[in-house]
């Protein structure tokens, strides 16, 4: 059966199409490509990009030709402690240039991944040591970050967890990896990277949904235990709008950071592309055979992930809701910021944006969009020669959102993490959390806070990556 094109969207959007189940084998623990540490604190791993292939749609007569690190999507698992330090050799064996991105690590900017900012193109066949340590616990993930809209698209990425000294108490610590593809009727990806109406509307939407690469598996839970979620939007475009089973969870983590307090879940969660959530689940001492998490929108609903009773005793939930995670050694910004610097997003289609600067020269909206160029930030568009700011090192920054499209942006600052304001999708609960990548809905304006304590030139862009392609990059200097 051809499969169509997911339904344009607001947070969120929906499949319209055949109902789906998506899972994670029990426990997962994603092969990797460890070769022991050089030292009790080094973890070393090799990377390498190439072309693999894997069974995406089970339903179809082949295997899906990816891109991926080491054959398999998502890519290796890197788990290590807080504070220890990692080392990655990548080896590019695609036909065009690439670099890793470690996606929410406050680590040294040299390490960022950023071609043509804090390092030049690893190109085909040669390689690149990536080293650096780990100051915060959390879930993290890494991607390329050149031509990333097809890269990641095809399935360059994976995840990095960093462990606490001391982990919460559950029974299962379990890794989801979300994302969208969009399949051809032979089960191939599509090749329409980076057309015109992606860039234009809200990016390239899949029409098939998967869980950590994979479809029809379930996770097999004992009634009575505590599971530990790690949920990961990879998607390029895509915002997870999610419900969890009828239990008892809480929100404990966002984006790696973790909350003052839990947040008890009580409606769906939102996750923008880029974002991470950790939640805390007490399975029933009945947990029933329909248990699912699930992708909802407009009605309609999309099992993801399916749980179903272990084949062993129960034993009593706990009575206790979950702690606070230990805090990561993050300074707060200062209450009243050093500095506000406004950032105006207009463009796109039944955008506010009839001319912009591209490079230097004022083009009209027809030409920009003949170049595949219709993203602007303050009347720029792509990478200014000049930062958004230049920020002191140690000095509290403001950025002012204001979102003059008709389409959400999921706004990721490298390096750094946000004090974003207000009540989070999904909980009850309102204060101030922190976020490497914030959703921006249109019409909107959102102001946000950061302590610029990590020195270097740093990338501020959208991470749906088609409308990073077409132009909304932007940079900040600190230091």
């Amino acid at each position: 059966m051809r499969m169509g094109l997911l339904a344009p969207c607001t947070p969120g959007h929906s499949p319209s199409r055949r109902r789906l189940l998506a899972g994670v084998a029990a426990g997962l623990v994603l092969p990797g490509a460890a070769l022991g540490a050089a030292s009790p604190r080094v973890h070393s791993h090799i990377l390498v990009a190439g072309k693999g292939r894997q069974r995406l749609d089970p339903e179809l007569p082949d295997d899906t030709e990816t891109w991926s690190y080491n054959g398999q999507v998502p890519g290796p698992l890197i788990r290590l402690g807080q504070g220890e330090r990692l080392a990655v050799d990548f080896r590019n064996e695609l036909a065009e240039g690439s670099a890793i991105h470690w996606h929410g690590l406050r680590i040294d900017n040299a390490m960022d991944g950023v071609v043509g900012m804090t390092q030049e193109s690893v190109l085909p066949g040669e390689s690149f040591r990536y080293e650096f340590t780990v100051p915060d616990a959390g879930t993290y993930w890494y991607h390329a970050h050149q031509r990333s809209s097809e890269q990641v698209g095809r399935g360059l990425y994976g995840v990095l967890v960093v462990d606490e000294p001391e982990p919460p108490d559950v029974d299962r610590d379990v890794i989801l990896v979300l994302d969208d593809w969009r399949l051809d009727e032979t089960g191939r990806i599509h090749p329409s990277f980076g057309n015109l109406h992606d860039i234009t509307h809200e990016g390239r939407i899949g029409n098939w949904l998967t869980v950590n690469g994979r479809g029809s598996e379930t996770i097999r839970v004992g009634a009575g235990d505590r599971l530990r979620l790690r949920l990961v939007n990879t998607a390029n475009s895509l915002v997870m709008i999610l419900t969890l089973p009828p239990w008892q969870a809480w929100v404990v983590s966002l984006d790696g950071m973790p909350l003052p307090e839990p947040w008890q879940v009580r409606s769906e969660l939102v996750l923008s592309p880029g974002q991470r959530m950790d939640v805390i689940t007490d399975v029933p001492a009945e947990p029933g055979m329909d248990a699912t998490l699930d992708f909802r929108d407009r009605g309609q609903v999309i099992p993801l992930v399916g749980f179903a009773p272990a084949d062993r005793p129960g034993k009593p939930p706990r009575e206790e809701p979950p702690r606070a995670l230990p805090p990561n050694p993050v300074r707060p910004a200062a209450a009243v910021p050093d500095a506000s610097t406004p950032l105006v997003m207009r463009g796109g289609a039944m955008g506010d944006l009839d001319r912009a600067d591209y490079q230097g020269e004022m083009l009209d909206i027809r030409a920009l969009a003949r170049l595949g160029m219709v993203w602007a930030q303050n009347g720029v568009i792509d990478k200014p020669a000049a930062p958004l700011l230049s920020a002191p090192l140690g000095s509290t920054q403001e950025i002012v959102f204001e979102n003059r499209t008709a389409w959400f942006h999921g706004m990721h600052l490298h390096g750094h993490h946000f004090e974003v304001p207000g009540t989070m999708a999904g909980t009850a609960e309102s204060g101030t959390v922190l976020r490497d990548t914030v959703l921006i809905p249109p019409r909107e304006r959102l102001a946000v806070k950061f302590l610029a304590d990590n020195p270097g030139d740093w990338l501020l862009h959208c991470h749906m990556l088609e409308h990073q392609t077409g132009g909304m990059v932007t940079w900040i200097r600190v230091g």
